[in-house]
Order: C-alpha cells, then structure tokens, then sequence
C-alpha cells in the first residue's frame, strides 16, 4: 500500500487522500517527505522522521563556493612573495623562478577549480542536508584549506617530492570524503535530489557517481608514487586532472565522427548528472566574481603589510613626522590604485560578457576557468609594478610581466566571447548576435585591454628607456576609454556605413517608396 502526503504532487506524484486505515501524518516537516514512486512502497520511518530534520542545501553550497574561491586565489601568495633582494637583477634566474612558479600556481589553481565543480556537481545529486552530510561537508572543505600549505612547499621546493606528495595525499582525502558524501546520501534517499530519488536505479547512480569522483583521486594518486623517485611525471599526471575531462570529450566527439553515435543500449540508465558538462551560468558567475573580489582583498592586504611605517623609523628618520613617512611609499600607492583599477575593470568586462550569455558550453567554462588563473596572477603584477621606486634597474621586465598578465587574463574573456559567437543561437543572447550594434559594443569591449596591454608590451620593445610612463600612461588611459567607448564605437560605425555608402553607388528607389521610406534607407541604424 503506498502512503500519500499533500504536496506530493509537487514531485510527480498523484494526489490522492491518505487512506482510511493509514495514520494522517501532519506537522511542518510533512511536506517535505519524499516517497518512492517506482511501487516498491513507502520509505523507511527511519527516512521519514530524518526528513523532518533535512535543510536546503543552498546555504552549504554557497559556504563552500566562498571558501574554494579563497583558496583557489591564495595560491598565488607564495608565487608574489618571491624574495628579490634590491641588489639581486632580474636576470634569466629570476625569470626561471617566476616562471616555475607562475606554471605550478596554475596547474593548482585549475586543480582547486575541477575540485569545485565537482563539489557543485557532487550536491546537484544530493538535494538537501543533514548534520552528519554538513559536517561530512566541512571536513573536505578542511582538507581542501590545506592546498595553498602543500602549494607553498611545491613552489619552495621544487625539486623535493615531499610537497608533490603531500598535495597529492590532499586530492585523495577529498575524494575519499566525498566518496562518503555520496555513500552517506544514497543511505539515506530521502537526501538526493528528486530525480534520483524517485528513479529504480539508485545503484546504478551511485556507481556512476563514484566513479566520477574517483577519478581526479586515481591519478593523484599515481602522482604521488611517481613522484618518490621521477617528479616529472608527477606533474603531467596532474596536469592530467584538469583536461581529463575536456580530453574525455574530444576523444568521444572524434569518435562519434569517425564511427557514427552509438546507440544507448536499451538497459541502459538515462543520466543526467556529469561531471563533464558545463555549470550553470549562475554557479560560474558566482565563483568568478568571488575570485574578483577576492584579489581585489589580496591588493589591499599587500599595501596594509608593507606599507605602514614602524613607529621607530618614524620618530628617528623622519623627526616624528607621518606624512612624511608615509609619502615614501606614494608609487606603492599608485600602483595600488592602477592595480584595483584593471581587476575592476576586468570583473566590469567579465559581468558584461556573461549579462548576454545564455548558456555557458564546455569550452566557455574551460577558457573562463584560464581567464581566472591569470586574474589571479594580478597581486603579482602588482608586485612588479610596486617595485619600481626601489629597483628602477629591473623596470623594463617588470612592466612586461604585468603587461602579460594582463593580457591573458583579458584575452581568455575575449576567447570566451569568440567561443560563444560560435553557438550564437544558444548561448547568447538576440541582441549581442553578431553584426548588431551590441556586438560591436561588446567587442570592443572585451578587446580594449587585450590591445591596450599588447600595445603597452610592444611598445617598451621599441621605448625601453621610458617603459614605467608607457605602463602608467596606458592604466590612466584605459578606464578613460572605457568611460568613453559606446561614444567611439557610434562614432566609427557611423564612419563605416558613410565609407561604404560612398563605396557603394546608391540603388534608384521603387515609384511607390514613399518620402519616408527614402529617408529611413538614407539614415543609419540607430545604436
């Protein structure tokens, strides 16, 4: 006999009045019971009476985004406090260094990435918490906090497999815990979400999802025998975790090419939760502007760190005088504010962009992934722009590593853009589609700091001797342009139809085109 509660119906069930003979279950945690549909009876009491003391999800989930957001960005902290002694060049050892240390931030950063969406995708599945899930939930997040520890000894050690071991060791305990999670949930039905719960193949479900989430972990873990006697693989195993899933899908789209699509076997599960596919445009926005918001904390950090003077230099050097201990550090302060200037400008872009997006595809996700790894970079470029009253010697590399930091953060945004033209029809929205006046709005957008950087870059190529004016000149100029572009771009498109009407000899109107009809051809489209 199956039991029906109100609000049933909610979840695809009928709606039909308890039975006489049943007990009428009331109270506030009523409607939240979820039974089986698929015949095999009602759940458990146990499940029942759990289910009154289940939550959302949300508030978790929103936690745990906050925190892989720090962490994911903090990554870069052991790459910005590279110790440069003002005597010491910016030689080829230097810029090895930084090097090394930019790559093994980004391969980490973009691991703490697949991390997060597979901690997204993990509570697509699970619908709703308990105190035991929550805690389950905290301790990965524990364990994911000791990533930036293993990043630190990565980068300080290169050439030790102790602190490729120990991160490898964290990927694992996130796997295991998660593995619990998943365990823990599909114990407990009335925790899933309504699609799984509901279906006849929870088993089956289960062992697709472990599967998933195992695998990150698998290779981890071969990173971490490799990595006791040939590092090297190490690396490429773990390198391995971030493209494994867009390699996964190329390998399936050639394959469908090459062989035609299969077709689903008739036992098969229908599934439609993968760790493959792309988050909701919602989630990316959301741990992007966390990443933002982020380094712009991080840039003020660095000021309130190395820019507060001791009280006894203060007294001894500068006869008790604050302000003029403080304007010592007026170019630290300037760069500041040209450094919050771009990642400002660079969320400003970043929200426009996706405010015109419909629908996030894989790629779209993978190349807004790499755009946030460099914003990340940005406190570095910080740094380098910092350092130019201390060290003027090493001012021309120093502005060209900021100028390329800011040019891959900014141009992986116009990447995304161009991905998204591709499949206009479905992921942006009508009126950015190309050739409208918003698109070229958007593009110009999106191009501004990419050519702006490019252009500061080759030009300290040709004006080393005055490569810091170029740098400053070029962050006073871009918040102008921004502020003054949707002028520019009416002002050029209105010079591009006056080209080519005058390019093109004006067609004879038809006899019964009227006045109005003449002028409306005449004039330009409005923008």
């Amino acid at each position: 006999m199956k039991a029906t509660h109100r609000g049933e119906s909610a979840l695809g069930g009928q709606l039909l009045p308890p039975p006489a003979s049943g007990p009428i279950m009331s109270g506030p945690g009523t409607p939240e019971q979820t039974l089986d549909v698929q015949g095999d009876g009602p759940l458990g009491r146990r499940d029942k009476d759990a289910g009154e003391e289940t939550q959302s999800s949300h508030r978790m989930l929103s936690f745990s985004d906050a925190l892989l957001s720090i962490i994911a960005t903090v990554m870069i902290l052991p790459v910005t406090h590279t110790e440069i002694s003002p005597e010491q060049q910016f030689d080829k050892s230097i810029q090895k260094l930084l090097a090394t240390r930019i790559a093994v931030y980004l391969m980490t950063f973009l691991i703490v990435t697949e991390a997060w969406a597979a901690h997204t995708r993990l509570f697509q599945a699970v619908g709703k918490t308990d105190d035991t899930l929550a805690l389950l939930n905290l301790a990965c997040m524990m364990t994911i906090t000791f990533l930036p520890y293993t990043f630190s000894l990565m980068v300080t050690f290169p050439d030790v497999p102790l602190g490729i071991f120990l991160f490898c060791m964290c990927v694992i305990a996130i796997g295991a815990v998660q593995a619990l999670i998943v365990g823990y949930a599909f114990h407990f039905p009335h925790l899933l979400s309504p699609q799984i719960q509901r279906s006849a193949h929870r088993a089956l479900h289960r062992q697709h999802i472990l599967g998933i989430v195992f695998r990150g972990p698998a290779l981890c873990f071969m990173a971490a025998i490799f990595s006791l006697f040939f590092f090297p693989m190490s690396y490429l195993l773990m390198a391995t975790v971030v493209f494994l899933p867009h390699v996964s899908k190329a390998t399936s789209w050639c394959r469908d090419r090459l062989m035609g699509r299969r077709e689903t076997p008739a036992h098969s599960v229908p599934f439609t939760f993968d760790l493959h596919q792309p988050l909701s445009k919602e989630r990316v926005e959301a741990f992007s502007d966390g990443v933002y918001a982020i380094v712009a904390t991080l840039l003020i950090l660095d000021i309130c760190e190395d820019n507060v003077p001791d009280p006894k230099d203060v007294r001894e050097q500068f006869h008790g005088s604050l302000v003029a201990a403080l304007s010592v550090y007026g170019p630290r302060f300037l760069a500041y504010f040209g450094s919050f200037t771009t990642v400002g400008l660079l969320w400003f872009a970043h929200h426009s962009l996706f405010l015109h997006v419909r629908r996030a595809t894989l790629p779209m996700g993978l190349l807004n992934t790499l755009s946030l790894a460099f914003v990340g970079g940005l406190p570095l470029a910080y740094q380098q722009t910092a350092a130019f009253a201390r060290q003027p010697h090493d001012e021309l590399e120093r502005v060209r590593v900021s100028c390329a930091i800011i040019f891959l953060a900014s141009i992986f945004q116009f990447a995304i853009w161009t991905t998204a033209l591709l499949q206009e029809a479905d992921t942006l929205q009508p009126s950015v589609r190309f050739g409208g006046c918003e698109h070229a709005f958007m593009f110009a957008k999106l191009a501004l700091y990419p050519c702006a950087s490019l252009l500061a870059f080759a030009s300290t190529c040709l004006l080393s001797r005055f490569s810091t004016a170029i740098f400053h000149l070029t962050q006073i100029a871009v918040p102008f342009a921004f502020l003054l572009l949707r002028l520019l771009v009416r002002l050029t498109l209105a010079g591009l139809r006056g080209l080519r009407g005058l390019a093109q000899p004006a067609e004879p109107l038809p006899s019964h085109a009227g006045e109005a009809d003449a002028q409306s051809q005449l004039l330009p489209a409005p923008c």
